[in-house]
């Protein structure tokens, strides 16, 4: 369903030493953080923020993530976190993460799913929130 050009963001990273375990290289769960680091940049980017969204009324917790590890990052290591938006029919945002070091290799990539519920009742919304609806007008991600 993805239409016209993929909506995609990087982010440097520089691992910090309170993200590292005793053997010196990131913790697996911290690569979760870099990739809401990369959805916060995303959404900055692109105007569709935690707080664009809570604007309109609405959360989006995660229900899903995945994550698949390649090579260690240390210490001091400067990493790109890329962040693509999966355009669906769905109410739901999409990412895809590809984590790369300096040199470009990838170290991890992942996924993760967010619904959008109502900030007021706490139910999940079953259609296209008119807002993204309009923010995926914009974006040339659905035909108007």
């Amino acid at each position: 369903m993805q239409m016209g050009i993929p909506l995609k963001t990087t982010h440097t990273i520089r691992v910090r030493f309170n993200e590292t375990d005793a053997l010196g290289i990131v913790w697996h769960g911290n690569y979760i953080k870099y990739f809401e680091d990369g959805r916060e940049a995303f959404g900055r980017e692109f105007n569709i923020s935690y707080l664009d969204i809570k604007k309109q009324g609405y959360a989006t917790p995660i229900v899903s993530t995945e994550t698949n590890h390649k090579l260690p990052l240390q210490f001091g290591d400067i990493a790109f976190v890329e962040t693509t938006f999966v355009n669906h029919r769905a109410a739901k945002l999409v990412f895809k993460y590809s984590i790369k070091n300096e040199n470009g290799s990838v170290v991890c990539t992942g996924e993760t799913t967010q619904v959008f519920t109502n900030l007021k009742t706490g139910e999940m919304s079953f259609t296209l929130p008119e807002f993204f609806k309009n923010w995926k007008l914009k974006h040339k991600l659905i035909n108007a």
